[in-house]
């Protein structure tokens, strides 16, 4: 392997030279576990120093045919949950000596499809879908080359393919239990737009939960799942006749906005006038000015399962293996107390 400094390169058989040793011994020492006397090891290392020599690990990988690299396939890169996903599983996957790489779904010329096309350029080992879902066809051929497929709270099915999905469905039913024990009667169901499988996913449980238990839910998707989208949402909700008496809002984004509308512009009280539940846990929904209660996603381990999964040399699964998570209650001072 061989280092470039300016225009030339710095290779391991100078290394060896200017160390006094054969080039296997170079080769020995930059490989993990492999027998070099500590003499040897000094040499070597002493004299990669001074020529300013480093190995080059994806050429080596790819000898091998592993690169080393997995992609990270999101988009709304600057939503908090987002940011926190990407900080743990590139944290995660650091530590399991994977060389991750983001790549941005979004935008005019940015999709999933054109993300996974980038993947095989770069002869990635493996892939991680956080947005969008890429057609079958194009995973297919992600799996002929040699790629880990896994997908993130995606409900489709595909065969070669590793699933993590948290269970939306049990919180959104635990949500709307939450709110029903305080007392709520007519309940907003805040969404959004983007039409995900996990957004509508909570949706439709809580809306069903609540057709259950005898209450009357009033759904508003005002715009993407950002924090002016909640502001209209409330907008939307707390000004009719008939406003409801809480809400249930699918992320915590939109509820931060929908809180401030709430308490600002139509002066309610939080929890006395109304309540709030939230999905995700993101930092600001424990800050002073909100203490939204929520259901946590199991972001650090969803980020160990994934490192785990990768870190060991396994055949692709021969039907999708969904692994499911249950995201937990956080109770903070948005819902009455029960």
């Amino acid at each position: 392997m061989a280092f470039r400094v300016g225009k030339s390169f710095v290779s391991a058989q100078q290394v060896a030279e200017r160390a006094g040793v054969s080039r296997s011994a170079v080769s020995r020492t930059f490989t993990p576990g492999a027998s070099v006397s500590e003499p040897t090891r000094r040499k070597v290392l002493e004299a990669a120093e001074s020529l300013g020599y480093h190995v080059n690990h994806l050429a080596r990988g790819l000898i091998h045919e592993r690169s080393g690299i997995v992609c990270l396939i999101a988009a709304d890169l600057q939503a908090p949950f987002q940011a926190k996903m990407l900080e743990a599983l590139t944290r995660r996957l650091q530590d399991v000596d994977k060389v991750p790489m983001v790549i941005n779904a979004a935008g005019p010329s940015g999709s999933v499809e054109a993300a996974l096309r980038q993947t095989l350029n770069y002869r990635a080992d493996a892939s991680v879908v956080l947005s969008g879902s890429p057609a079958s066809s194009l995973i297919d051929t992600c799996i002929a080359n040699g790629q880990h497929v896994i997908l993130i709270n995606r409900e489709d099915r595909h065969p070669g393919t590793e699933h993590l999905i948290v269970d939306n469905e049990d919180a959104a039913r635990r949500a709307f239990d939450m709110l029903y024990r305080a007392g709520c009667r007519h309940i907003g169901i805040v969404s959004s737009q983007a039409g995900t499988s996990s957004l509508v996913g909570r949706e439709q449980a809580f809306a069903a939960a609540a057709k259950a238990g005898g209450v009357l839910v009033s759904l508003v998707r005002a715009g993407p799942t950002a924090y002016a989208t909640g502001l209209e949402a409330a907008r939307a909700l707390l000004s009719r006749a008939d406003r409801p008496d809480a809400a249930f809002c699918v992320t915590d984004l939109l509820a931060c906005g929908f809180m401030d509308a709430a308490r600002h512009e139509f002066g309610l009280r939080i929890p006395d006038d109304f309540c709030i539940v939230g999905f995700d846990d993101i930092e600001q929904a424990g800050w002073v000015s909100y203490q939204l209660t929520t259901f946590r996603q199991p972001i650090e381990r969803m980020a160990e399962h994934i490192a785990h999964l990768l870190s060991v040399e396994s055949p692709a699964p021969p039907a999708p293996r969904p692994h499911y998570l249950q995201a937990e209650p956080v109770w903070r001072r948005s819902v009455r107390p029960k």
